[in-house]
């Protein structure tokens, strides 16, 4: 499981750094004794859905990390999907656009995005049998929380821990016996 969290951590933040340089630079020619007019784009300029993608990589390592069963496949097949979606992102982005685009930062873009599909695909595989959070800090109540936790004697039952509390609030000591 650890793997495959550093993996999409560590591909989605290769893509979004590599979409937020720059990939190419158009020079217009301007006349003779102006400077050619030069426009630097970065790869969110060429595609602004690119470095939107790589954000929801970076979240989905958070939730492979909060999801338990088929949840957390679910969330393995779309960073699957997701990775290969920047990785075809970024090489259309070389190959297509038809303006000359330097290969070194969209071929890191394309390598995060092959590392958060990985991920992905390891987490579709193989999460199922991943450990998950514990239910500590879930919201669920047991059965009978509304009834008052005092013993006959009017003292309180130190099991329930928001009636130790409110004893504690009005000044009585819930393990004094």
């Amino acid at each position: 499981m650890a793997y495959a969290v550093l993996l999409c951590l560590l591909g989605a933040g290769l893509a979004v750094l590599a979409a937020t340089r720059t990939w190419s630079v158009e020079l217009t020619a301007r006349p003779v004794p102006l400077p050619p007019d030069r426009a630097a784009r970065t790869g969110g300029d060429l595609l602004p859905w690119l470095p939107a993608l790589a954000l929801v990589g970076l979240a989905g390592a958070g939730a492979l990390l909060g999801t338990r069963g088929i949840g957390r496949r679910l969330v393995g097949g779309l960073l699957a999907l997701l990775g290969a979606g920047v990785a075809a992102g970024a090489g259309y982005a070389v190959l297509g656009t038809g303006g000359e685009v330097s290969a070194g930062w969209p071929l890191l873009c394309a390598l995060g995005g092959l590392l958060v599909g990985a991920a992905g695909v390891l987490t579709a595989l193989r999460g199922a049998g991943w450990p998950v959070m514990g239910a500590r800090y879930d919201r669920a109540r047991p059965a009978g929380a509304g009834r008052e936790a005092t013993a006959p004697d009017g003292r309180v039952d130190a099991r329930r821990t928001t009636a130790a509390w409110d004893a504690l609030d009005r000044g009585e000591d819930p393990t004094a016996g």
